[in-house]
């Protein structure tokens, strides 16, 4: 095997940059197991983001190392105008779990074609045009989620698609009107939606929202916001779109995060972890949207959709999550993690807010915790600190937000082995 420096010598000539974080100087990762990855020179590392947030079962969970070795072994394409076992068997599987009406589901690759697919279908539903989304949101990296990514990573690609509008986020820690939760009574929707009524042109088709804006800071929403958010689009005949594929299938501490408001989306898409590190998105939504826009000649489909091998991971994963009571796991292990961040913030003015649900966590830096001056820079080395020590964690709103997605399969002696690196860190930074 070619040693590091042969491989970043040989990726500086033939790998394409443009890495979301911005890495390619190494480490150089050679295999994975549960919550821990190595690199090429046999350093191990906490994996607190799970891959790039797609190995929440674990890395090489051996559930499905041998659902892909079966399909490997029968059928790992099939031609998506057709059905094969491993696609009926997973919508079953996800039909059956979901709540009533979502019933209906097709899969395709990333998050991305997922949500956009999404779009499609309210749009072929409603008749409407304009998508809606908070200015925290992350939805993907194609032309049209790309529009409704108002976290970041959209500048300097030309003008957005047309029809795609933000509204305000529930960001209560930083509120974008300067309003307190306490009292504000959601203050943020009514200030959206005379936005969007002055704008819209057409009939407006959706709103695609996180159930907890991860990318964007892992903010989450007042209680309250999602159900108000679903009864607002009622009333103007649009649907409401929410985009588990950060949040769902036991990471929250609930098998769907909207479930924590008791909120039944008209839609909602899937993908990240739902292949425990295979490939593979889903849209689910009911019979009768189902019909209607099947009658009016919708169609999406790419080569590998519906393809046995992903489905078969699929399925391996919903068994997991079923089986292992993985949504119980991650209230039980991020409850833990919780307390343990919650003592760092006693000690470290620095960590002005801790926010998240099981094992989605996030604190958000500051340099003064009354102005709330966001600590960017100081967060960025704090990552770069935990990445030499071995704790690989997630960076957003520019350095100020760490987020932490420690896999199911995590300890609680590998937290607080995590702790006491971001202690380290921290401590560094504040010297």
């Amino acid at each position: 095997m070619k040693s590091e420096s042969e491989l970043l010598e040989s990726a500086r000539r033939f790998s394409f940059g443009g890495r979301m974080d911005k890495s390619g100087s190494g480490p150089i990762f050679v295999r994975g197991s549960g919550s821990e990855v190595e690199d090429i020179n046999g350093k191990k590392y906490l994996d607190f983001n799970s891959g790039q947030m797609c190995a929440w079962l674990g890395h090489n969970h051996p559930a499905i190392v041998e659902a892909v070795a079966d399909a490997c072994d029968t059928l790992i394409h099939a031609h998506s105008s057709y059905y094969n076992d491993k696609e009926i068997e997973l919508a079953e599987r996800l039909g059956k779990l979901l709540p009533d009406p979502l019933q209906k589901s097709m899969f395709l690759q990333s998050g991305a074609d997922a949500n956009e697919a999404a779009i499609n279908i309210a749009r072929k539903y409603t008749g409407g045009f304009e998508i809606i989304s908070p200015h925290t949101s992350f939805h993907g990296m194609s032309d049209t989620t790309r529009s409704l990514t108002f976290a970041g990573w959209h500048r300097g690609y030309g003008p957005p698609q047309p029809g795609m509008m933000a509204m305000l986020a529930p960001y209560c820690y930083r509120c974008p009107i300067n309003l307190e939760p306490e009292t504000c009574e959601l203050a943020c929707l009514d200030a959206s939606f005379e936005l969007i009524d002055a704008q819209t042109t057409s009939r407006p088709a959706a709103v695609l929202t996180e159930p907890i804006f991860s990318a964007g800071g892992v903010i989450e929403p007042p209680t309250g916001w999602l159900s108000e958010l679903k009864r607002r689009c009622e009333d103007r005949g649009m649907l409401l779109i929410l985009d588990e594929e950060q949040t769902g299938l036991g990471k929250t501490g609930a098998t769907f995060a909207f479930e924590h408001e008791d909120v039944v989306p008209d839609l909602t898409t899937l993908a990240k972890h739902f292949g425990g590190g295979v490939c593979i998105s889903s849209v689910t939504t009911s019979a009768e949207i189902e019909e209607r826009v099947i009658a009016d000649e919708f169609i999406v489909t790419h080569s590998h959709s519906n393809d046995p091998l992903a489905c078969a991971a699929g399925t391996a994963t919903l068994n997991v999550l079923e089986r292992d009571d993985l949504a119980g796991k991650a209230r039980q292990l991020g409850g833990y993690f919780r307390s343990k961040l919650n003592q760092l913030a006693e000690r470290f003015e620095m960590i002005g807010d801790i926010r998240g649900r099981g094992l989605l966590q996030g604190i958000e830096l500051v340099r003064d915790r009354r102005t709330r001056e966001p600590a960017t820079s100081e967060g960025r080395t704090i990552t770069d600190q935990c990445l030499g020590d071995g704790l690989i964690v997630s960076v957003r709103r520019e350095g100020s937000v760490l987020r932490f997605v420690p896999p199911a399969s995590t300890t609680e002696e590998q937290i607080d082995r995590a702790i006491s690196i971001l202690e380290h860190a921290l401590y560094k930074v504040n010297r």
